[in-house]
This record gives structure tokens, sequence and C-alpha cells, in this order.
């Protein structure tokens, strides 16, 4: 007799890590509206989804309302979040995945791959607690270690802080940061906020020593950026 319990369907595992995603950027609300963009699929097609997530008791949704998960819709996110940034990890580490290639990789993999699996993983990779793009990698029994941070897009100027995240959805955005040298673990410092011309210019140095370099950063990049704050 197999007591493994029966894991979501794929489509509830994608809808459920969105959802998750989402509210854990805390971007705002989640609405049906920008999970349909996040899925490129239709609004009726995530409305009748959320029907089905809450009949299975894993989201909390009323009509024209915002989505939120439930705590079984959090256990089931955050299962599939943990398999998903690991492989992440795995796939830079051990194979050579640069970034912008691993999220694609890891969408597929994170479905078919068992917890022992990924356990196993987890273990040869030392338990990593971050994926590479500072994503927090859920322990085992569903813990996350929170990070203080805040999106540079909304740093003021004179705010100095180390890149500790970066949004994975975009391989073309991860690309451009690569080529302008903007990752994990570089200081970065707010020197002008140009509001009209919907750019920032900052500093770079890939420490808190090193030599800075002049960077202009539009804002579509620069909402993707965590950085946590120096202290004063």
């Amino acid at each position: 007799m197999n007591d493994t319990p029966t894991r979501p369907s794929t489509s509830v595992e994608d809808y459920v890590k969105v959802i998750y995603d989402l509210q854990e950027r805390g971007t705002g609300p989640v609405t049906i509206s920008g999970m349909a963009e996040r899925l490129s699929v239709s609004n009726s097609s995530v409305s009748g989804m959320l029907r089905k997530l809450g009949d299975l008791g894993l989201v909390d949704h009323r009509r024209y309302g915002s989505v939120r998960l439930t705590e079984e819709g959090t256990k089931a996110a955050l299962s599939v979040l943990r398999r998903h940034r690991l492989l992440e990890t795995y796939l830079v580490a051990a194979l050579g995945y640069s970034w912008d290639e691993v999220h694609d990789e890891a969408e597929i993999l994170e479905h078919v791959v068992s917890d022992k699996f990924v356990d196993r993983i987890a273990s040869y990779l030392g338990d990593p607690v971050v994926d590479p793009h500072g994503d927090p990698i859920p322990t085992s029994d569903g813990r996350v270690v929170e990070r203080p941070s805040v999106l540079l897009s909304e740093a003021e100027e004179g705010v100095e802080g180390t890149v500790v995240r970066v949004n994975d959805t975009d391989p073309d955005l991860l690309r451009y940061l690569a080529d302008i040298e903007i990752g994990i673990g570089m200081t970065v410092r707010v020197e002008e906020r140009l509001p009209f011309a919907g750019s920032l210019r900052i500093t770079v140095r890939s420490g808190p020593g090193g030599r800075g370099r002049d960077r202009s950063l539009g804002l579509v990049a620069a909402e993707a950026l965590w950085i946590a704050p120096a202290e004063s």
C-alpha cells in the first residue's frame, strides 16, 4: 500500500505558487488580472481555476475581491517553491547553468521530482537558504527565513544597500543585469531619482570597499531588484 500523500495537479501547483509569489513580493493585492498577466492566460481562465482552488480549500476569494491563500494553500505553495528554488540552485551550482536559464527548466522539473530527491539536493548543497536570485528557499517543514529588504525603485536618494534579491521571471532582464554587472551581493547607492526620465542614477560596487561604477537604471529594472539597506 502506498502511503505517500497525493500531490496536487501541475496546474494547481502553478496557481498556488504564483499567488504566493505575488503575495510575498508585496507589490499590492493579488488580483485576477495580475495572475492572468503572470500566467499568460485569460481572466476567465483564472476565475475558473480560482473556483476550483476554493473548492479544494486552497484559496479565499470573493467576487471582485483580492485573492489570498488559505493555510493549506500556503503549505502547497511552499512545497512547490522549495522544489523549484532548490532545483534552480542545483542547476547553477552543479551543472553550470546561468541565472537566466534556470527558471524555465525548474518550472518543468518541479512537478516530476520527488521530495526525497529534492531533500538530497538540499543536503548536497549544504541546505542553502536562498536560490541564485536571492529568493528564500522554504525548509522541508515549511519555514521561510525573512530578510529585511526594500525595492530599489522605492529607495530614496542617498540610500545604499546590498542587492539581496532579483525577480527571476524575465530572462531578458536577468541577462541585461548581468551585462551591466549588477547581481546578488553587490553594493548599490541611489545617487539621483529621475522620475520624469523614468530612471535612477546609481553607483554599483562589487563590495563595500570596491570601486564604484556609475549606472543609469530604468524603473522596470529597479522594480525587479531588492536591496538590504546598510545600517546607519
